[in-house]
């Protein structure tokens, strides 16, 4: 047990933070890696003319996380966020794997792989659940904010990273090429499965397990003043106390009971609105975005997620730079209505003169991707941490995560079918005008939050107002 101790002792709170995060990388490259992938997919199966096939096989892994955020939750509470992480990593390995070896079957290949990817989205949903509750648990409150921005960066990094992997697997043979693409999804789940066996199980799940020992010996790894440690384990005793009460005394019908429908509608609804703004079109599509712009093969076209890429890990950093200097509402909308913007004028210059270059939508995305960066990506998470009441925030948090999933494979799985059936411009202008109405809702429906105490925000919950937008003090 004390050469335990003293193995354990080893392990920095800079390894403890990169592997309890190194989850986002798994969400992101899934998130990704279809994008290079599809182009040669289609052409291996001959799907050109399939839209619904192409959407379905697209979407499968958002609608599996619809199901595997929720189902990770609740066994996370039961055997811990370490062993949860472990298990949709191991998830993760083999469903990536058994995508790319996918069987060539004719129409029933993409059957199989739909629910392959399905259930491969069950890991990347319980990871997105999973890593935030993990590093929000072992963070000093202090370092939160910049560890919520950490998480994301290593978000928009796995996507990078399989945008990067589709474009030096591009001159391979079209079948080796989509299913090496798909296939080495399972090495960060590896590197992720060694990594988190040296981490430490949260102190708050070891708490709630009654075992204040090895939670205080966890603490210590990561805390180096002995009475921050005392006063953590009393607040996390605290906190656990507050919640089973809470839980006790709440039900489902009690989100939209007069005391917290307008903090639950507005957490809720921003979480719908990043998604149904249209952001994942361009990250699965932007190769057939450009071939059908331009009339060159999505193949070559593997450059421009690589440019999507650069962009996003460049915005996240923007945001850590700019989260605690701006209030959450401005960035919104600001944000959204550039967003907006950037997806209607394509239709209305294309309108106003026919014989556009076809790149000018292009470039609008690229603004559109610039913006969603720093502002209605990470900001929807930060905003639904901090809005929701002590109370309600288990099943408030829940909700606005699966709506969040819900509109997610909603856009995967009907943007091939719009864009089939309609002008690309008028799709985008669609998406836009939805940007537009995000940027209303939340000038109407949410409060501002930044620096305002959880008593302060409940407090505008139940009087039904809202807090201005003023630039209160750090």
């Amino acid at each position: 047990m004390n050469v335990m101790a003293k193995a354990e002792k080893k392990i920095s709170s800079a390894f403890i933070y990169f592997f309890g995060s190194f989850g986002g990388i798994l969400f992101g490259y899934d998130i990704g890696v279809m994008t290079g992938a599809l182009p040669f997919l289609q052409a291996d199966w001959h799907l050109e003319n399939a839209a619904s096939l192409v959407g379905w096989i697209t979407s499968a892994v958002m609608f599996g996380a619809i199901f595997g955020g929720a189902l990770a939750g609740q066994l996370s509470d039961k055997f811990g966020r370490r062993k949860m992480i472990l298990m949709s990593a191991i998830v993760f390995m083999v469903f990536s794997v058994l995508s790319g070896v996918s069987p060539d079957m004719g129409e029933a290949s993409a059957y199989y792989l739909i629910i392959v990817r399905m259930l491969l989205g069950l890991a990347v949903g319980a990871a997105s659940a999973l890593v935030p509750a993990y590093m929000s648990e072992m963070a000093p409150a202090k370092a939160r904010g910049r560890l919520s921005g950490l998480n994301q960066t290593m978000i928009v990094s796995g996507m990078l990273l399989s945008y990067v992997v589709d474009f030096l697997l591009k001159d391979l043979p079209g079948e080796w090429a989509w299913r090496l693409m798909l296939g080495l999804a399972a090495v960060p789940a590896l590197i992720l499965f060694l990594g988190v066996l040296r981490l430490p199980e949260s102190p708050r799940f070891l708490l709630r397990k009654g075992d204040e020992a090895q939670a205080r010996k966890v603490l210590s790894y990561i805390r180096k003043n002995p009475a921050e440690i005392d006063q953590e384990l009393a607040s996390i005793k605290e906190t656990a106390k507050e919640e089973r009460q809470a839980n006790q005394k709440t039900s489902w019908s009690t989100l939209f009971s007069g005391k917290y429908r307008y903090l639950v509608i507005a957490g809720v609804g921003v979480a719908a609105f990043q998604q149904f703004q249209g952001a994942n079109a361009i990250f699965y599509y932007i190769p057939l975005i450009v071939q059908k712009a331009t009339g060159q093969a999505a193949s070559s076209n593997l450059m421009w997620p690589i440019v999507q890429g650069v962009i996003l890990v460049v915005g996240s950093l923007v945001y850590m730079w700019i989260a605690d200097k701006f209030n959450r509402r401005t960035l919104l909308m600001v944000g959204g209505a550039v967003m907006g913007l950037s997806f209607i004028l394509p239709a209305v210059i294309n309108w106003m003169m026919p014989n556009m270059n076809p790149m000018t939508i292009v470039v609008f995305l690229c603004i559109y991707v610039a913006f969603y960066s720093f502002t209605w990506a990470p900001l929807t998470w930060v905003l639904v941490g901090e809005i929701f009441p002590l109370a309600i925030r288990g099943r408030a948090s829940g909700l606005a995560s699966s709506f969040n999933w819900i509109g997610s494979w909603l856009v995967g799985l009907i943007f091939p079918i719009m864009t089939a059936s309609m002008p690309q411009e008028a799709v985008f202008a669609i998406f836009g005008i939805i940007c537009i109405l995000g940027v209303l809702f939340v000038k109407t429906c949410v409060p501002e939050t930044r620096g305002h105490t959880l008593e302060e925000i409940e407090e505008q919950g139940t009087n039904h107002g809202r807090v201005k937008d003023s630039n209160p003090e750090n």
